[in-house]
């Protein structure tokens, strides 16, 4: 890699204020504020709107889409298709 170009890579903490969960990874996000890790270091901390904890994908609520009867109502209103 050419030097001087890439932003730094080091350890960020990311924070799921939503879940009250936390995780320790690299990144090159910065931040001011900072967090005393459960390994004694201090960390840059990133909070987050939502992670793999609070996702309703991840936690099994997500909602499955009735496409084909979307599609079906569709096709009903202005026609199959392919008609024209």
């Amino acid at each position: 890699m050419k030097p001087g170009i890439h932003p730094a890579y080091g350890p960020v903490v990311f924070r799921d204020r939503a879940a009250n969960y936390a995780f320790l990874t690299r990144s090159t996000l910065t931040s001011d504020r900072t967090i005393d890790w459960e390994d004694g270091e201090t960390y840059p901390v990133v909070d987050v709107e939502i992670s793999h904890v609070s996702h309703p994908f991840y936690t099994g609520t997500a909602r499955v889409l009735d496409t084909a009867g979307r599609v079906e109502r569709f096709e009903r209103r202005y026609g199959p298709r392919g008609a024209n």
